[in-house]
Formats: C-alpha cells, sequence, structure tokens
C-alpha cells in the first residue's frame, strides 16, 4: 500500500463520512479510524511514522469538511431524525408496485415500518421508535444512503 492509495482512503472517508477503515493487502495491515473530534487515527502494522508524515495536511483538513457538511442545520423542537442504521439502498415501498410505507403528513406509531434499506442483498426493515406525523422524507425511492444519515424526520 502506498502513500497514494492512503490518500485515496483518506479522501473518500471525508467524502463519504466513514468513521473507519480496515485494509489488509500485501501483508499490511492499517486501520484509520477518526474521532469525534474529527482527527484521524491509524493503527498501522509495519513502520507507518515515516509513511504517514507526508499525508498530516490530508488528515487534518478531511475530517473538518465532512464535520461541517454532516453538522445538522437547526435541530426542530419535537421533530425526531430518524437515522440510517447501516450503508445501503434506500427503497420507500415493500415492492416497486406497491404504495410507499409512509409519506408526508401520515401518523405514524411506534413499530411501524418507515422504509427498507438494503444492504448485501438484505431487505431491513426502518421501523419508527416514537409514534407522530412524518414531517419530511429526506431522501428519494432507490437512493443510496450512508450510515447516520438522516432519512426521514418525525414530529411527535
Amino acid at each position: 500500500m502506498n502513500i497514494k492509495e492512503i490518500k485515496e482512503l483518506l479522501e473518500l472517508m471525508a467524502e463519504h463520512n466513514v468513521n473507519e477503515v480496515e485494509i489488509e493487502k500485501d501483508n499490511m495491515r492499517i486501520k484509520l479510524r477518526k474521532q469525534p473530534n474529527g482527527r484521524i487515527v491509524v493503527d498501522g502494522g509495519h513502520s507507518m511514522g515515516a509513511m504517514m508524515a507526508p499525508l498530516a495536511p490530508i488528515m487534518q483538513a478531511a475530517p473538518v469538511a465532512s464535520v461541517a457538511a454532516a453538522a445538522p442545520a437547526a435541530v426542530e423542537e419535537g421533530v425526531t431524525i430518524v437515522r440510517s442504521p447501516m450503508v445501503g439502498t434506500f427503497y420507500a415501498a415493500p415492492a416497486p408496485d406497491q404504495p410507499p410505507y409512509v409519506s408526508v403528513n401520515q401518523a405514524v406509531k411506534e413499530g411501524d415500518v418507515l422504509c427498507i434499506i438494503e444492504a448485501m442483498k438484505l431487505m431491513n426493515e426502518i421501523k419508527a421508535e416514537t409514534g407522530g406525523t412524518v414531517v419530511e422524507i429526506l431522501v428519494q425511492n432507490g437512493q443510496t444512503v450512508e450510515y447516520d444519515q438522516p432519512i426521514l424526520k418525525i414530529r411527535k
């Protein structure tokens, strides 16, 4: 693994708001982990110190950009944001020819299915953790979602 590949990993982590990556290649293992303060920690097998020195500017710049982009604009009082528990594909309905599970202004109860997230060919039902009214659906049907990405808003 060379410096260019590691730089690309860091840029991808920032672009997709990924908090941890672990890769093993050519008998070398590297683990990049973003801490809550935005700093990236490197756990590596072989002498990583010399290799990581040229990457210091990227390691500091990339997380700051992703943290700023991920910050919510404003949290509304009484509104719960439903976040994706995994990376996958968002589906609003159980099948293409079926109506969506929920729509804007629809009342939901705790435990109601809100959507499906497909990850690795598994369909995962996302259920409401609280009752209320759907205020906004933040993603489109068939859109790829990231871990912890806001997907719906429910007003209690």
